[in-house]
């Protein structure tokens, strides 16, 4: 079973977030202009891999800086890619295995077919006297670099691992984990990516699945989440903190957002009642 759920309103904080970035550079006479989105992720920002049967579900982003929602990458037929790419998949994980066969790395290389195919396609079509309607639904080559590339991932990882490991087997696991996320960063920043947006995992002791099944005496908190999976989930947004500290050091031409997603899950579970 999936260990998510879609925190559509959290979302909602996300886009402001982004939004009130773009407005305070538009103040500045500088903007973000980000010409197109590429999203890799897991239920929480899926538009379409797995989660089909509902209409478009708006990314972490797009609203917030005036594009188009992301298309499904494996919405290929009449889809138009003009404004970028969402290769998201309910249930993803960052290493397999896991709930879905589309972790991390294949949508990776999934982004890198996507990208060699479309510019080729697209240069292809530019040579043509009468460009065909076609290519408006392309992305252009010399925007992959200007493009903003997102991440909401790793919380399936830890999900999957408390089904299948120990407690310390999961915590152990981290390292990995983040070192993973951290070389598909750094593949994308071979292929010209940029500008990096990256999600920390949310509380995961607090989904309902974990709340009626993982509960047991002594291990919720005062919320009634799970103590030790939103614990696993804390050491790993730590060491997803760290790592993109490391990052900052190692890819001098990228820039870097880290958003606090477990901070603002859990501060809406907390207040609830006041809402």
């Amino acid at each position: 079973m999936i260990m998510e759920e879609h925190w559509k309103l959290v979302y909602v904080i996300g886009i402001l977030a982004l939004g009130f970035a773009v407005k305070s550079n538009a103040d500045g006479s500088i903007s973000c202009g980000f010409p197109a989105i590429y999203n890799f992720g897991d239920s929480n920002s899926d538009t379409g891999g797995i989660s089909a049967t509902l209409n478009e579900i708006l990314p972490p982003n797009a609203e917030g800086i005036k594009l188009p929602y992301l298309s499904a990458y494996m919405d290929s037929i009449g889809t138009n890619f003009r404004h970028g790419a969402n290769f998201a998949t309910g249930g993803s994980s960052v290493r397999p295995p896991g709930f879905s066969p589309f972790n991390l790395g294949i949508q990776i290389s999934q982004f890198i077919q996507f990208k060699a195919r479309t510019t080729t396609l697209y240069n292809q079509l530019s040579l043509n006297r009468r460009i065909p309607l076609s290519i408006s639904n392309l992305p252009r080559p010399a925007e992959f670099s200007q493009a903003l590339y997102t991440f909401d991932i790793g919380q399936n990882d830890l999900g999957h691992g408390f089904q299948t490991m120990s407690e310390k087997q999961v915590r152990d696991s981290i390292p990995d984990i983040v070192g993973e996320l951290s070389k598909a960063i750094h593949i994308l920043y071979k292929e010209g990516a940029r500008f990096f947006w990256i999600h920390n995992t949310g509380p995961l002791g607090c989904l309902p699945y974990n709340v009626i099944y993982g509960k047991k005496p002594g291990n919720v908190d005062k919320n009634g989440c799970v103590k030790a999976q939103n614990e696993a989930a804390i050491e790993f947004n730590k060491q997803l903190k760290n790592k993109i500290t490391w990052l900052r050091t190692q890819l001098p031409f990228a820039k870097f957002t880290y958003v606090d997603v477990y901070s603002a899950k859990y501060d809406l579970i907390s207040n609830a009642k006041k809402l």
